[in-house]
């Protein structure tokens, strides 16, 4: 069996080529997004900005700014005629040793080179005594240096800077970013279509009644489009197909007339009446078939490509619900970015991290374990993860109680209490 690490390799290796070859994001399909739609989604043209950032000198804080040429040193006067705010700035002329009140993010004069702290004057000494609508004075406390505390036009994004480029995966600082630009709309790539099937007779739809002990509701479903609801896809939904090889062959040629990428629940393993991969073959090819992990070992990557101008990835995952949401998270959701378009140095992260084991746990070497777990800090700060006694892959109240996955290598036996463990934390958690 291929390792967990060497099928997202082979993934990642085949999604490379396809994003190249087979359906290169320089041809893609593009699409207008308003800003506050765009949230995940992945820019199709890089974002060139219109103007500097600051637009103008800025003041960074209250206080005042003195002309050029002014004597900054202490005990000096300035003599204050005028003001700006943020909004509202002055536009009046200024000679050596004048000034004007200045607050933080106002527009600082060109013919002003230096802020003064109001703190480094006798400002809060003399402000009641003031008539601010005519000139008045201030000293120096302390010497000022020019170019003090001023934020310099463009010294941030000069104009005509890139300033996100094409590939980068729109995150709300990056709308932050683009709203203070006045971007309104940004050209994305648009979203792939997945598709979406779930096999078996003993499967019913959410909403309709279970007529016998041997039914169950289809839960695989709500969870992969729950699991994939922040990517930018388009999902199509191929509801439940029974265990029948020409009703499972119909459903997927279906599938590749519509879709780029096929997932499937369930159908994957030896069973007399697990067809997909039998239709896979017919209609394309398994690239790699069963991944030593625990739970989702019979995990198939393939593609469909029998009569199409590009092949449709196929991502087979186990019935079992844990084995569908372990296999989602590992493999297919890191998939799905990097076939949408998004660059190498933006993929999401799957963030791992050593934690102290609270428990002993219980391993046989062979296969890369995925255990149900509850992260937590001791009083010191320190991760420490508690593990489920239990981890039969059909619990999933427990899934629900857990808020991580511990990522136990394959070459592991059991694991003693204050040993360290590798933890993924769930997403949403």
């Amino acid at each position: 069996m291929i390792t967990v690490e060497q099928l997202q390799h082979a993934i990642t290796e085949r999604i490379s080529n396809y994003n190249q070859d087979d359906s290169p994001l320089s041809k893609r399909a593009t699409q207008t997004f308003e800003l506050l739609e765009s949230k995940n989604h992945i820019l199709a043209q890089d974002i060139i900005s219109p103007f500097s950032v600051p637009r103008n000198d800025l003041s960074a804080m209250d206080g005042y700014a003195t002309a050029k040429g002014s004597n900054l040193s202490k005990d000096n006067t300035i003599e204050i005629v005028g003001e700006s705010q943020a909004g509202s700035p002055f536009t009046g002329d200024l000679q050596s040793g004048q000034g004007i009140r200045i607050f933080t993010g106002a527009v600082v004069p060109n013919d002003c080179d230096t802020v003064i702290m109001q703190e480094n004057t006798d400002f809060d000494a003399i402000k009641n005594h003031l008539d601010k609508s005519q000139p008045y004075a201030i000293t120096l406390t302390q010497a000022a240096k020019i170019d003090n505390n001023i934020r310099k036009q463009g010294e941030e994004i000069e104009s005509g800077e890139v300033v996100l480029k094409t590939g980068k995966r729109l995150n709300p600082a990056d709308i932050s970013l683009l709203a203070n630009l006045g971007i309104d709309k940004v050209e994305v790539f648009k979203p792939i279509t997945v598709g979406v099937l779930a096999t078996g007779d003993e499967l019913v739809a959410l909403g309709d009644t279970l007529d016998n002990s041997a039914q169950i509701y289809n839960s695989n479903t709500p969870t992969l489009k729950s699991l994939l609801a922040d990517l930018p896809v388009t999902i199509h939904d191929y509801g439940i197909i029974p265990d029948h090889l020409d009703k499972t062959a119909n459903a997927v040629t279906a599938a590749m007339q519509e879709c780029d990428v096929l997932i499937s629940t369930a159908g994957v393993s030896v069973g007399d009446y697990d067809f997909l991969t039998t239709v896979i073959e017919q209609l394309g090819q398994i690239n790699h078939y069963k991944v030593a992990m625990k739970p989702g070992k019979p995990f198939v990557f393939g593609e469909l490509n029998k009569d199409l101008l590009k092949p449709v990835l196929y991502f087979g995952l186990p019935g079992n619900p844990l084995s569908t949401i372990v296999g989602t998270l590992q493999f297919v959701i890191p998939a799905l970015w990097q076939l949408s378009g998004v660059r190498a140095d933006d993929l999401p992260l799957t963030l791992s991290m050593p934690a102290t084991l609270e428990n002993e746990v219980k391993k046989s070497a062979g296969r890369t374990d995925f255990q149900r777990g509850v992260l937590s800090q001791d009083n010191n700060g320190k991760l420490q993860v508690k593990s489920f006694a239990k981890q039969q892959s059909h619990r999933i109240k427990q899934f629900s109680q857990a808020n991580c996955l511990m990522v136990l290598a394959k070459d592991e036996g059991n694991l003693s209490a204050g040993e360290q463990v590798q933890v993924q934390p769930f997403p949403w958690s």
